[in-house]
């Protein structure tokens, strides 16, 4: 399979791809636990059916120490027993954010007030800005059909 256009070679993507790129590492460095921040890109990356961004953020959470059983249960999150209710209540709002268009009025005031009684306002912020950088990536790798399955942690860090 091949990419339908190259999103590194291409001058004018590649602009745009330093700018949220620069966004989403800053957004790294918030309070928000390294492996919540894994959890919620794996989240949206699945609801958007994007291969090269799990692909990146479950290799990634691996070599940073998660486990396979958590990762293997991202998507059935709400049965799962191995996620805290901090991490649930993140995923909720990666869920709900993700799913912006499927249900008027977006991320609920439960969802909103279930994170707000684990996650400080900076920490607020920054789960936004993550969910927002991720589906800006998931749509990118989407519509151009970028192959998954050859990243290797860190290669673009």
């Amino acid at each position: 399979m091949n990419a339908r256009l190259n999103l590194l070679d291409n001058p004018m993507v590649a602009t745009s791809l330093k700018h949220i790129t620069s966004a989403g590492r800053g957004l790294k460095d918030s309070t928000v636990p390294a492996s919540t921040q894994e959890l919620v890109r794996i989240r949206a990356s699945q609801i958007n059916g994007c291969g090269f961004c799990l692909d990146m953020h479950t290799k990634d959470a691996a070599a940073a120490g998660e486990t396979p059983e958590r990762l293997h249960m991202v998507a059935a999150w709400r049965e799962a027993t191995v996620f805290t209710d901090a991490e649930r209540a993140a995923l909720e709002l990666a869920e709900q954010g993700t799913r912006i268009t499927d249900s008027y009025p977006g991320v609920t005031d439960e969802a909103w007030e279930n994170a707000a009684k684990h996650y400080n306002e900076d920490e607020l912020a920054a789960l936004v800005g993550m969910i927002a950088v991720i589906n800006a990536f998931n749509r990118m790798n989407v519509m151009v059909r970028q192959p998954a399955g050859a990243y290797q942690p860190g290669m673009f860090g």
